[in-house]
């Protein structure tokens, strides 16, 4: 009895200290954070078409500043990043997969990186994460990335675009965006 006496006592005691170096370590953590984004969407490559027929003979391709899209749609099912002020960056990711086609369903051995991208209007100035290699998508379309952006960030990022791209071929595509979070989200 005594002894589980003593022990609540020193969890009653040590508890108040213990949150505030969390509260602590969140806040200093908080400071130098530039950007988070919470949440994923999945490129359609293809943001509308023209043509009185079912079958448009023009269409619009779904450019986000600057960057092309796939030829094929992508889904992802969840997408969490965290831009430091610095320009570190880490990014979880999951189920980045293909969304039609032959090869819906899979990865189709795909690498990543990623992109942010804080002007509203051109031009645009990329800061990414290295393209090559990039980051493996395991077979399910999971990923982590954990880098530096080159040219590091500005000091505010009043527009924030967060996009995961191909680092395969020249062009880059992009298969995914991050939902931006607000500090008012929390």
């Amino acid at each position: 009895m005594k002894r589980t006496l003593a022990l609540a006592t020193l969890v009653v005691l040590l508890l108040p200290v213990a949150l505030a170096a969390k509260d602590s370590k969140d806040s200093r953590d908080s400071r130098n954070t530039l950007v988070r984004f919470e949440g994923g969407i999945g490129v359609i490559p293809v943001s509308s078409g023209v043509g009185t027929d079912p079958t448009a003979t023009t269409v619009n391709r779904n450019i986000v500043r600057g960057v092309q899209p796939p030829g094929q749609i992508w889904v992802i099912a969840d997408l969490s990043a965290n831009v430091k002020t610095d320009g570190q960056i880490r990014v979880d990711g999951r189920g980045l997969l293909l969304g039609g086609g032959n090869g819906i369903g899979t990865n189709a051995s795909q690498s990543v990186f990623a992109t942010l991208i804080c002007e509203a209007t051109a031009p645009f100035v990329e800061h990414s994460t290295p393209t090559s290699p990039g980051v493996a998508l395991a077979p399910n379309g999971d990923f982590h990335i954990d880098d530096v952006l080159s040219p590091a960030p500005p000091a505010t990022c009043a527009s924030p675009v967060l996009l995961i791209r191909s680092a395969a071929g020249t062009t880059h595509p992009w298969f995914a965006a991050g939902i931006p979070k607000r500090d008012n989200d929390d």
